[in-house]
């Protein structure tokens, strides 16, 4: 909106009218923004078809401190298309426009709606468009007689003016037009002579001087300190009300649909687990505010999930203003400090753990993460010189931790050790800063933002608390390199897993070529490797295609053209759909190896829905597939929508050495570290227990009757070296777990949100002895990864007994 400056004999002439005496008219001045009464909505659609509320309404606003006497002044409004004749429709106000208040102003009601608007300030009776005129705010009763956007801004008489739609007569560009359901809103009380930069459009919310909405509304806000708003558990007592507060506004989002700015309370309370920070939600519009702003807020508290409703989310909730209006009382002020995240700032402790919700429990910001970073929610934080532990992602977010020496790994990670140990020093980070102005750091686990990286706590679901960096520190490298292993020597076989990401033909050759050099590089061309995630020939086109010898050339073909091996492999095409990863893809695990090094055994019977059987063979202590390559169980019920294991014997130098490759159920469904239920529920668990006790039991078999055999079992199993899910794959020591024998800070081969973690795992049967293991690092700690799984190697010498006539 605009107003017309007017000297000091024109305010005194204003005032005089206001008292009845009339007063000579002052030249007129140029245009400036108004600082108190504002046209603040327009809704033109009332009792109209699919509206809801019954009349048009035009509110007012006073973005000052001091009431604005309206006695004399007038609503006008003016078709959108208006012709030379078209009059200017009037609508008399009497009394004040209250001091940071409201003032409604009804207009002509409609035949349909239901709701009526709330007790109205003024009434009138025009029909306005419900998508396009002008709306002026006048100083005089007297009709408006200009028709031009310049002529109406030269009428000293004009306090304030919008065009919605297509009026011709607006400030610089009309609103978007609205409709019969939507309404032109300001969403801050500021005014740039803009209409379309000033408008929002959305849904109308009528709002008298008493503050009361439509259907009664209630009382007038309730006055309350952002730290009474926020209060002492994770839910704040207010939700649901309709609140005043005050504070500085320290960073805004002006992108996506979640827009909004986060101000702070400058002078806090002395509770240290209320948060003096809040943030206001204005959906896809930027909120017309800066930093530095002393801004009064009105708006009804909110808590919001940011995954589903709040009886069925798993999330912690978000404590936020929503459809707030403000007024700016000063600009440019001192931004209160940001609190300095120390190594022993937040507490070592991730979680309290009451065996439920902990959104009721009393916040202790000395005792756990959690609790410590919901009593600074909305409030500026920095870190310093903080080491990256979570690589940049394609939504450009990386995760730092504030405790440098927690779980360190060598390269620079931070190593998830135990349910207990969750790393109470990581936090993400996600930028408020345009991408055009500071583009995102592309960070490697191990590399710094050194100085200072800086802004308000958030939640979100990707990550838990969050730091929307209004600061960002520069990015140093940390240095790490991928990993090569050795290649194996003398008389060792060498056995491998890599988790290649949902491989196909539709896959760049990039993706390929990348794939099949750390093959021959990273990992020293492994005499048998198993793969995870191969999906089939059409990747994900949902067709009916199940066969992934495209897939498989493919890649053999790459390793070959590279300068490496031409591996041969084996793997049995699933059931159409019934192996669960993306729809369409019908994901499966397969052996390739090298058909100059080992071999395989083929024994025909093996298909998707057979399971090997384990007998004796002529022999004593000789144990015998059915078939290979076969299932395990495939039919078992721990299988449904997962990938069945894929058995295989092999013959390396005359010694049989058998082999399961495994993709066991992902975690997706768990709830998570940083939910609201604390300890988090791992409902996929119980899949996998079922899982790994089928393959403890075939692993079982073949050591009952060959206490010698040499048994690599290995794969995606989904779950950590710790879990009650390894314990079952290894239980009575039928198979042994080589990632025990690394130290404890190198048991990683997956980085999730920050957690350097063991996803992938290789087990071996008694009589594997003084294997060689290596989890080879090339993709996990790297914002540029061929996958998101780093691959593994080991290396062994085959004791088993080399039966002849097999």
């Amino acid at each position: 909106m605009r107003t017309t400056a007017r000297p000091r004999a024109a305010l005194f002439s204003a005032a005089v009218l206001s008292v009845g005496f009339v007063a000579a008219t002052a030249s007129t001045a140029a245009a400036v923004p108004s600082a108190d009464a504002l046209i603040a909505e327009v809704y033109g659609g009332g009792g109209n078809s699919g509206a809801t509320l019954t009349n048009d309404f035009v509110e007012l606003a006073n973005a000052s401190s001091a009431s604005v006497d309206l006695s004399g002044w007038s609503v006008q409004y003016l078709p959108a298309s208006a012709s030379p004749t078209s009059p200017w429709q009037v609508t008399p106000l009497t009394g004040a426009l209250g001091a940071n208040s409201r003032y409604l102003v009804a207009e002509a009601a409609g035949a349909g709606g239901t709701v009526a608007l709330p007790t109205p300030d003024a009434t009138g009776a025009i029909p306005m468009s419900a998508t396009g005129g002008t709306i002026a705010l006048v100083t005089t009763t007297t009709p408006l007689t200009c028709k031009t956007a310049a002529d109406c801004a030269a009428d000293t008489r004009v306090r304030d003016l919008v065009g919605y739609g297509a009026a011709v007569v607006r400030e610089t560009t009309a609103t978007p037009a609205t409709s019969n359901t939507t309404s032109a809103a300001r969403p801050a009380l500021t005014d740039t002579d803009n209409n379309s930069v000033d408008f929002a459009i959305g849904a109308p919310t009528p709002t008298n001087s008493l503050g009361e909405t439509p259907g009664g509304g209630g009382p007038a806000p309730t006055p309350a300190k952002i730290s009474e708003i926020q209060g002492t558990t994770h839910l704040s007592t207010l939700d649901g009300t309709k609140v005043s507060t005050t504070g500085v506004v320290t960073a805004i989002r002006a992108f996506g649909s979640a827009r909004g700015f986060w101000f702070q309370d400058p002078q806090p309370d002395a509770n240290p687990a209320t948060s003096e920070g809040l943030f206001v939600f204005t959906g896809s519009t930027t909120p017309t505010v800066g930093v530095g702003d002393a801004v009064t807020v009105v708006g009804t508290v909110d808590e919001f999930y940011p995954d589903a409703a709040p009886a069925s989310s798993v999330m912690l909730a978000t404590t936020e203003l929503t459809s707030a209006t403000w007024t700016v009382g000063s600009s440019g002020n001192p931004l209160p400090a940001a609190e300095a995240l120390t190594p022993t700032t937040v507490p070592d402790t991730y979680a309290p753990s009451p065996g439920g919700s902990i959104e009721g429990l009393t916040l202790d910001p000395a005792a756990t993460a959690l609790d410590f970073f919901e009593s600074r929610e909305g409030m500026r934080v920095q870190v310093s010189d903080a080491r990256v532990v979570g690589p940049t992602t394609a939504f450009n977010e990386l995760f730092l931790t504030t405790k440098p020496d927690q779980n360190r790994s060598a390269r620079g990670a931070t190593v998830l050790t135990g349910y207990e140990q969750q790393n109470s020093g990581r936090v993400q980070v996600l930028s408020l800063i345009p991408f055009a102005q500071r583009p995102f750091p592309v960070a490697d686990v191990g590399d710094t933002l050194a100085g200072v990286t800086a802004g308000p706590v958030d939640f979100s679901r990707f990550g838990g608390y969050v730091i929307q960096a209004t600061e960002l520190g520069n990015l140093v490298s940390g240095g790490i390199q991928p990993e090569i292993t050795r290649a194996e020597r003398g008389g060792e076989l060498s056995v491998a897993t890599y988790n290649v990401e949902n491989l196909s033909p539709v896959d760049s050759q990039a993706k390929f070529d990348r794939l099949a050099q750390a093959v021959i590089t990273n990992l020293s061309t492994p005499d048998i490797l198993s793969l995870e995630e191969i999906q089939d020939n059409s990747g994900p086109v949902n067709n009916g295609v199940v066969a992934a010898d495209q897939t498989l050339q493919k890649f053999s073909d790459a390793i070959v053209a590279l300068g490496g091996p031409r591996y041969d492999w084996r793997q049995i095409d699933p059931v159409n759909g019934a192996d669960g990863g993306q729809p369409g893809g019908n994901i499966r695990v397969a052996f390739l190896f090298n058909p100059a090094r080992v071999s395989f055994v083929d024994r025909p019977g093996g298909d998707s829905v057979t399971p090997v059987q384990v007998g004796r063979g002529r022999f004593p202590f000789q144990a015998r597939l059915s078939a290979s390559p076969a299932r395990i169980a495939p039919a078992d019920e721990a299988w449904l929508n997962s990938r069945k294991p894929l058995v295989g014997e092999f013959s390396f130098r005359g010694h049989p050495v058998y082999v399961v490759t495994n993709h066991f159920n992902s975690k997706g469904g768990d709830q998570p570290l940083f939910g609201r239920f604390q300890p988090p529920n791992r409902t996929s668990e119980v899949q996998r227990l079922k899982q790994a006790a089928l393959v403890n039991d075939f692993a079982r078999q073949i050591v009952r009757i060959d206490p010698f055999a040499n048994l690599v079992v290995l794969g995606d199993i989904n779950d950590f070296q710790f879990s009650p899910v390894m314990a079952k794959l290894t239980e009575d020591g039928v198979l042994r777990a080589l990632i025990n024998g690394l130290p404890v800070t190198e048991r990683y081969s997956y980085v999730f949100q920050g957690n350097a973690q063991a996803l992938d795992h290789t087990t071996v049967s008694p009589f594997v002895l003084r294997p060689d293991y290596d989890i080879v690092h090339i993709n996990a700690e790297f914002s540029d990864q061929a996958s998101d799984h780093d691959p593994q190697v080991t290396r062994f010498v085959p004791t088993s007994i080399p039966w002849p006539n097999r």
